[in-house]
């Protein structure tokens, strides 16, 4: 029954006496608040509100899994890491009864309460991925087992593909891209559609780019082929090699050791004039000869001479160029825009910059002018989320948005309430409204982190504060080898932060 049916039954009320009331009640309680704020000092809200979040935990040998408030949520008593395939959501995969010598072992996914669920499904496994210098799970997707083959299931426990496959697992640094295995052929599921869209035919399957949205290379027979993010198949597998670049319907083949530039329909573009093709971009395609780098067009006219030790296309008609070991920027037209005098150069597309290392492990920050704005800083922070860098300028850091707009951390933390100071070479922290919370007392500290925790170092151990500033644990613990300093409550994060596992 409906709370309004009750409401349906009681005694009329006059509306006018209820109202009256209420702004009785709400004058007092403004009076109250009113008052406790002048003698408390009150100086705006001391708790930082985060949505859940869940992650490994590492103690005594044993594996459980704590929340952003560092409670310990399920024990820790397995052997093996408790799986937490997505930071905000309950669910955790439990792996026990592990024989290593057979190579066996159980699973079960639990949630904070400790309950099982998904127990329609034997053996569910996370679908771990990687590239370069990240470690993560498929998100909203997992597998399972049944009679020796795999299926999915998304996160609700609802089925996305019926046990059939003698394999499933992840297109190595491509999200969303899920290869199926089917007697000794393989296929590729795209888990944000929840469907097959090749089907497992080939011996091999990889991105023709580091994105899906360019296609795949698949092999059958020994042979290459192509097929579009779409499904469609560009090329049957007849070249001896594809390489993995591609653009503007544009592919680099190998056939009877001959490299060639064809089009989606086949047709030979350019065959001649070059070792390699490195990178098209448009009409224009980075190439090698003789062990130089150049840039040519796709009609085989020379763009820039083939004489340095390596290039990168950043946008336009300008290029990051490698000459007797330093970088610098050259265009199109031959001029030489950034001089050749860094160590290593990065065009960050994301933030719309170019961060250029020099020998005194310092770095230059250029706009998309090539105009250097930040001179000689050390890049602590790099925030493509939230859209901001953190440098070391001198002995002080500083924060600036993507266009290189000085701002105070008060404007790029806006909900954290407690914000690093630094005094007399000692750190301390303040409040959004400049009201000193935490003296200066402390020989290093970081910004509160996003669950309202704040490391803090004294005579070479660190500590925690709370969101209010108050202590949680004296400094009393040794990270000295360890790159990144981060705590949930008393938990600080693994030495290894790949893993995003916390331990004490």
């Amino acid at each position: 029954m409906g709370r309004g049916r009750r409401y349906d039954d009681e005694p009329k009320l006059n509306i006018k006496k209820v109202v009256a009331t209420i702004v009785a009640i709400i004058v007092v309680i403004m009076f109250i608040v009113s008052i406790r704020k002048l003698l408390s000092g009150w100086s705006g809200n001391k708790e930082v509100n985060v949505a859940q979040a869940f992650f490994p935990a590492y103690v005594n040998e044993k594996w459980g899994v704590i929340n952003q408030n560092g409670d310990l949520i399920i024990d820790a008593i397995y052997d093996e890491m408790v799986v937490v395939p997505d930071t905000n959501k309950d669910i955790f995969i439990c792996t026990y009864d592990v024989n290593y010598e057979n190579e066996t072992y159980q699973t079960k996914v639990i949630n904070q309460k400790g309950t099982e669920i998904f127990t329609n499904y034997h053996n569910v496994q996370p679908i771990e991925n990687s590239d370069n210098s990240n470690i993560w799970y498929e998100n909203n997707v997992l597998k399972f087992e049944q009679d020796g083959k795999y299926g999915l299931i998304d996160f609700s426990g609802k089925l996305i593909l019926n046990p059939e496959y003698d394999n499933i697992y992840s297109l190595v640094g491509i999200e969303k891209n899920i290869i199926i295995e089917q007697n000794g052929l393989k296929g590729l599921v795209n888990t944000s559609m929840g469907e097959v869209i090749v089907r497992p035919e080939y011996t091999e399957i990889a991105t023709l780019t580091d994105s899906y949205e360019n296609g795949y290379i698949v092999q059958k027979n020994g042979k290459y082929g192509v097929i579009g993010a779409d499904s469609k198949v560009v090329f049957e597998p007849i070249y001896d090699e594809i390489k993995k670049v591609a653009a503007s319907g544009y592919y680099v083949v190998s056939q009877n050791g001959k490299i060639a530039l064809v089009n989606s329909s086949g047709e030979t573009k350019l065959d001649t004039g070059f070792m390699t093709i490195e990178e098209i971009n448009g009409e224009n395609m980075i190439i090698t000869l003789n062990g130089a780098y150049g840039v040519k067009n796709v009609d085989g006219t020379s763009i820039i001479n083939t004489e340095y030790q390596d290039l990168k296309y950043i946008y336009g008609t300008y290029y990051i160029a490698k000459k007797n070991n330093l970088y610098g920027v050259i265009a199109t037209t031959g001029e030489t825009v950034v001089d050749f005098t860094y160590q290593t150069m990065e065009y960050i597309k994301s933030a719309d910059l170019i961060e250029a290392d020099k020998e005194n492990y310092k770095t230059d920050l250029m706009n998309r002018d090539f105009q250097v704005v930040l001179k000689d800083v050390v890049v602590s922070e790099l925030n493509l989320e939230n859209g901001y860098l953190r440098v070391r300028e001198g002995e002080d850091y500083n924060y600036y948005n993507f266009k290189f707009e000085k701002k105070s951390n008060k404007e790029i933390l806006p909900t954290n309430t407690l914000f690093l100071v630094k005094e007399f070479g000692k750190y301390g922290y303040e409040n959004k409204n400049g009201e000193r919370i935490v003296d200066c007392i402390y020989d290093d500290a970081k910004e509160q982190n996003k669950y309202g925790y704040c490391a803090i170092k004294k005579d070479g151990v660190w500590g925690v504060l709370k969101a209010d500033g108050t202590v949680l644990m004296e400094p009393s613990v040794n990270l000295e080898e360890y790159l990144y300093v981060d705590f949930i409550g008393n938990w600080y994060l693994n030495k290894d932060i790949n893993l995003n596992v916390y331990t004490k």
